[in-house]
């Protein structure tokens, strides 16, 4: 599966489970910022962890860790779905751990 065709795929399992609107739209700007690190016709498969790694590391010096956190959510969740419809084999995507976020007072 190519990364252009993922999203509309992943959203419309979302879609089913119940995520709200605007859940999705946040996906969809995630989404967004993946696809200007990659290119849009890379399939899925084709992605390694440090690919990976290297996205989320690319800005990772600017954003607050609540907004890495959620970077890395989303990619997380992307191909954790990718990988349990059978799209991808291995799930380069279960490594990284979201940094720790401050208690908000």
């Amino acid at each position: 599966m190519l990364l252009s065709e993922a999203l509309e795929n992943y959203q419309s399992d979302k879609m089913l489970e119940g995520y709200s609107l605007q859940t999705l739209k946040a996906y969809t700007v995630q989404y967004n910022l993946l696809v200007k690190h990659f290119p849009q016709e890379v399939k899925l498969e084709e992605i390694e962890h440090r690919d990976l790694k290297a996205y989320l590391v690319k800005d990772s010096e600017r954003l607050k860790p609540a907004s890495l956190g959620y970077r890395i959510h989303f990619v997380k969740s992307l191909f954790k779905w990718a990988n349990d419809e059978g799209f991808i084999k291995n799930n380069p995507a279960r490594k990284p751990k979201e940094p720790k976020t401050s208690i908000r007072i």
